[in-house]
């Protein structure tokens, strides 16, 4: 998979940074942003998406077993927020650490990290398909806001500071909520172990 962070408000990729061994970005307070997936194979991937240390769909501490994004060969999707519902979101906003999501909920220590894990789907098998769980719901934290347009989406389906060294002074928090809708779909790992990990940090350009 193919991960590129975009500023919404300049309609523009953020350029990356090496440091260290790392990848960076450079946020600005209050930019909204987005995740780019792109699935350049030909098979379809699943991408577990989490941003400073929390899914974006379900809102748990982050896990590679959890939920994520399905894409089909080809498919492009802009993951923009945290997840409300199948067709809804609380948009990534760039903001000071203390109001991010991550710090609000007691979770600080992944702060300035955004990570995919991608997996590969084993060879399907013809069997009968269990009922699907209900939908996972993110605990509050968001702001009312006006929603935006809508736009098609896929189906559903990793500590930040090193020793010595400063923390980050930037977080994401809940933006405006917006339309985004997605499906649900079967897809059964071909591993437990991710195929792919991409981390990229952030921070604000200062």
């Amino acid at each position: 998979t193919d991960v590129r962070v975009i500023d919404r408000d300049r309609d523009a990729v953020l350029p990356v940074y090496r440091f260290r061994g790392d990848l960076w970005v450079a946020g600005e307070p209050g930019a909204r942003y987005a995740i780019e997936l792109v699935n350049d194979s030909r098979e379809r991937l699943l991408n577990v998406v989490s941003v400073d240390g929390v899914n974006v769909i379900s809102g748990e501490t982050a896990s590679v077993d959890q939920a994520g994004y399905v894409l089909e060969p080809g498919q492009r999707y802009d993951v923009a927020g945290w997840r409300k519902s199948r067709r809804e979101i609380a948009a990534f906003e760039f903001t000071s650490l203390p109001r991010s999501y991550a710090a609000r909920t007691g979770r600080p220590d992944d702060v300035g990290v955004i990570g995919v894990a991608v997996f590969r789907e084993r060879e399907a098998l013809v069997l009968p398909r269990p009922p699907l769980p209900p939908f996972p719901r993110l605990p509050p934290f968001d702001r009312s806001a006006p929603q935006s347009g809508s736009k098609p989406g896929p189906q559903m389906q990793e500590k930040s500071h090193r020793g010595g060294e400063p923390g980050p002074q930037l977080g994401t928090g809940h933006g405006e909520r917006e339309r985004d809708r997605v499906g649900t779909t079967e897809f059964e790992r071909r591993s437990d172990r991710p195929d792919e990990i991409v981390r990229i940090r952030y921070d604000s350009r200062e």
